[in-house]
């Protein structure tokens, strides 16, 4: 349980860290910087899935206090074949898609710390990340629009 805290402790920095990297973007005095509905639907997704995420990840701590790990924990996603069919896309789409989307993405709309959201998906759910990275990105596009900027392709 420990470990578990101390994960949940990391997880917390370095959404405060997002906070702080991003800071631009939530701050007022812009066209657009209110929260839109669709944005505010992902902020609910983040909690949703942090807090579910975190239920579970208790009880898994808890029903298998001297094996918890994360090889324990991701040979149980794959005990049965409906797990692992399930498993292996989460796997396949949080720790390859994810990343290459949300730091190609991000660097073409000019976010800060597009890498974040990623590491967020470790310490979190991937659905919080995911959610997180859409709600900045909607909340991105608004930024450069109200200050006449455009996305930039990236060269090579």
């Amino acid at each position: 349980m420990t470990l578990l805290l101390i994960h949940l402790v990391v997880a917390f920095a370095l959404i405060a860290y997002f906070f702080y990297v991003n800071a631009y973007l939530y701050r007022g005095g812009w066209q657009g910087s209110g929260v839109t509905a669709l944005e505010g639907l992902y902020y609910v997704i983040c909690v949703c899935s942090f807090a579910l995420g975190y239920y579970f990840n208790v009880q898994y701590v808890t029903q298998y206090p001297a094996e918890a790990s994360w090889v324990h924990f991701t040979k149980l996603l794959f005990t049965n074949p409906a797990a692992a069919s399930g498993s292996q896309d989460l796997v396949c789409t949080n720790v390859i898609l994810f990343p290459l989307w949300t730091i190609i993405d991000g660097r073409r709309l000019k976010m800060k710390a597009p890498w974040i959201y990623f590491v967020l998906s470790l310490l979190t759910s991937f659905g919080f990340g995911f959610a997180l990275y859409l709600a900045a990105h909607e909340r991105q596009i608004r930024w450069l629009r109200a200050h006449g900027q455009g996305a930039q392709p990236l060269a090579g």
